[in-house]
């Protein structure tokens, strides 16, 4: 049987005498990036339905995402926007669409103020103003 100490278990440092110690495993303990910060806004451009699930999980951590479908063909970003909606919905979220095949999908936690308009490349007809 090994050598068992009492010492190791509630000490916050590492006993020093075992084999395996080693001064990087000590400095690995540190808590990782996503669990010391907030929400984030991750871009993201797929390149294929199955990277759908990537974006759901990213709005599942209650991260916005803004979404380029600019890589996939346009059955595809079908696929992906009706995959996406249906995941909004069950999160209470928002998609918001805010260019030509890009969306900025935002879970509850995130309040999205405004809208952008679509460019429209017809000019639009003066009115004529009344004689009064």
């Amino acid at each position: 049987m090994g050598k068992f100490s009492l010492k190791g278990l509630f000490a916050q440092e590492p006993d020093i005498d075992d084999e395996n110690y080693t001064e990087d495993s000590f400095y690995e303990a540190e808590p990782a990036e996503e669990e010391t910060t907030g929400p984030k806004m991750i871009l993201l451009e797929p390149r294929a339905f199955s990277e759908s699930q990537q974006i759901a999980d990213h709005l599942k951590k209650r991260n916005s995402v803004v979404v380029n479908l600019k890589r996939v063909t346009s059955d595809q970003a079908k696929r992906i926007i009706d995959f996406l909606s249906g995941c909004i919905y069950a999160i209470g979220g928002t998609m918001q669409k805010i260019g030509v095949g890009i969306y900025l999908c935002a879970p509850k936690n995130v309040n999205v103020q405004g809208k952008i308009t679509e460019d429209n490349s017809k000019v639009e007809e003066e009115k004529e103003e009344p004689e009064w």
